[in-house]
C-alpha cells in the first residue's frame, strides 16, 4: 500500500522534501572560553569526577536541588493558581537555558557552564515574583536589603543543606561568579547595582573579582534571559488577552514580524500566529545576538577568558536596532501587561502576604517549621536574615496558604518590626 504524504495544514499538495543545513555540532572550545579542565576549583575540594566535565557536575547539582525543585511553583507573571499554561519561575528558567546554550554554542563557549548559570539565575527569587521582591526588599530595607542576586548566592553557597561536607551547592568558582556578576561588575566604574552584604562577604572568604565583567558564558546567560522573558511574556500577555495583535503591533519590530506571517500564512488562526510571533521574537534576538557578538569577538580577540572579563564593555550583546527593538518591546510590556489592573489585583494580594508574613515570622519564629525557628534561636545568624531567607524560599502557594491561615483570611495591612 503506498503511504499518504502528510497534508500542511491550508495547502492542496504534500510535503516536498528540503534540503536542509547540517546539525549545528559542538565545536571546539573557543580561547576565550571558559574550560572547565582548568577550572579555578570550589570552596571545597573534590576529586575529578570520571564521567562529567567539573560544569556539567554543577549543572547537575542545580538541577538536583530543592530551589530549583520549587520554581516550578513560582510565578513569572501570574500566580499558576490562575491558569496551567502561563509561565512559571520554572518554565522560564529552562527556555533561559536553551537560549543560553544556543548561544553559547554559536560562540564556541562551554555550554555546560552557559547552562548552569542560566538555570540558577532565578533561585532566589521570592514567591509572586517582582511584586514579592519589592514587598521583602521594603520590609529589609533597614537590614542591609533584598537582592535576588544575593539571595540566589546564599541558596547554593549556604541554604541547600543536602551534601555531608558542607552547606550548600558547593559550585566552582566560574559558576558563582558568573551567578553572582551575569548581569555586570559591581565594583568599580561599571558596576550593575549596589553591592549586597552577603555577596561583600562571601567575596572576602572566596574572591570572586567583582569588578571585572562576568565570562562569556555568564553574558550569554544574561542575554538569553532578556530574550526568554520578553518572548514568552508576550505569548502569555496575548494568550491571556491582556491586550490584542493589534495593540502590540505599535512596536514596529513586532508589526514586521506579523507582516512577516500574514504574508505566509494568510488567515492563520489567532493561536497560531502567537506562537508564530514568539519564535520569530527568540530567532531574531538571538540570530542578532550571535552575529554582533562574533563581530565584537573577531575585532578584539581575546586570548583567555581572563582577557574577555578585563574588556571595558561585554562581548556577548545585540546591536543597536536590536537593543532599541527591545526596549520598545519592554515598554510596551510594562506598561499593558505588568501594570494590567489584572496583575495588579494579584500583585497586591502578594504585596499583603509578605508585608504580613514576615514581621508576624520575625515576632514569633515558632510559627516556622521547627528546623527554622531553631536557627533563629540559636543565632547562627541574625533573625532578621533567617526570616528573609525562609520567606523567600516559599512558593506562591505556600505563602498564600500560610498568610491566609496566621491572618484568620482576613487582609492585613503591613506591620513594623520588632525593636
Amino acid at each position: 500500500m503506498r503511504a499518504i504524504a502528510p497534508q500542511h495544514k491550508g495547502a492542496s499538495a504534500p510535503l516536498q522534501r528540503r534540503k536542509v543545513p547540517p546539525l549545528a555540532l559542538r565545536l571546539p572550545l573557543a580561547p576565550y572560553a571558559c574550560d572547565a579542565a582548568r577550572s579555578r576549583g570550589r570552596l571545597y575540594p573534590e576529586p575529578p569526577s570520571r564521567t562529567r566535565s567539573e560544569f556539567q557536575r554543577d549543572r547537575d547539582r542545580v538541577l538536583h536541588s530543592t530551589a530549583f525543585r520549587r520554581l516550578a511553583h513560582k510565578c513569572q507573571v501570574f500566580v499558576p493558581l490562575d491558569g496551567d499554561h502561563f509561565r512559571t519561575r520554572l518554565t522560564h528558567t529552562i527556555e533561559v537555558g536553551q537560549i543560553a546554550r544556543a548561544l553559547a554554542r554559536a560562540l564556541a563557549l562551554d555550554e555546560d557552564l552557559a547552562e548552569t548559570i542560566a538555570l540558577a539565575h532565578d533561585l532566589g527569587h521570592t514567591p509572586f515574583g517582582h511584586a514579592g521582591e519589592s514587598a521583602l526588599t521594603a520590609c529589609m530595607a533597614e537590614h542591609g536589603g533584598f537582592d535576588h542576586n544575593a539571595q540566589a548566592l546564599r541558596v547554593v553557597t549556604l541554604l541547600e543543606r543536602r551534601y555531608a561536607r558542607y552547606d550548600g551547592l558547593d559550585l566552582t568558582w566560574e559558576a558563582l561568579e558568573g551567578l553572582v556578576k551575569h548581569n555586570g561588575p559591581l565594583k568599580g566604574p561599571h558596576a550593575a547595582h549596589a553591592l549586597h552584604p552577603y555577596v561583600e562577604a562571601f567575596d572576602r572568604f572566596f574572591p570572586l573579582e567583582l569588578e571585572s565583567f562576568a565570562g562569556l558564558e555568564a553574558q550569554s546567560a544574561a542575554l538569553a534571559d532578556d530574550i526568554a522573558y520578553c518572548s514568552h511574556d508576550t505569548d502569555d500577555g496575548l494568550r491571556a488577552s491582556l491586550f490584542s495583535l493589534e495593540e502590540i503591533a505599535s512596536v514596529p519590530f513586532i508589526a514586521a514580524l506579523l507582516a512577516e506571517i500574514e504574508a505566509l500564512h494568510p488567515g492563520l488562526e489567532r493561536p497560531r500566529v502567537f506562537h508564530e510571533l514568539t519564535r520569530r521574537v527568540i530567532t531574531r534576538f538571538v540570530e542578532d545576538a550571535i552575529d554582533m557578538s562574533k563581530q565584537r569577538l573577531a575585532a578584539a580577540a581575546p586570548q583567555s577568558a581572563e582577557e574577555a572579563r578585563r574588556a571595558a564593555t561585554p562581548f556577548v550583546g545585540f546591536s543597536d536596532p536590536a537593543s532599541q527593538a527591545l526596549a520598545e518591546l519592554k515598554r510596551f510590556l510594562f506598561k499593558n501587561m505588568y501594570r494590567h489592573p489584572r496583575v495588579l489585583g494579584v500583585w497586591e494580594e502578594a504585596r499583603a502576604a509578605i508585608s504580613f508574613l514576615f514581621p508576624a515570622l520575625y515576632a514569633e519564629p515558632s510559627l516556622m517549621p521547627p528546623e527554622w525557628a531553631r536557627l533563629a534561636a540559636q543565632g547562627q545568624d541574625s533573625r532578621v536574615r533567617i526570616v528573609a531567607d525562609y520567606v523567600a524560599g516559599m512558593t506562591d502557594r505556600y505563602a498564600l496558604n500560610e498568610y491566609r491561615r496566621l491572618s484568620g483570611g482576613r487582609a492585613a495591612a503591613k506591620q513594623p518590626l520588632p525593636e
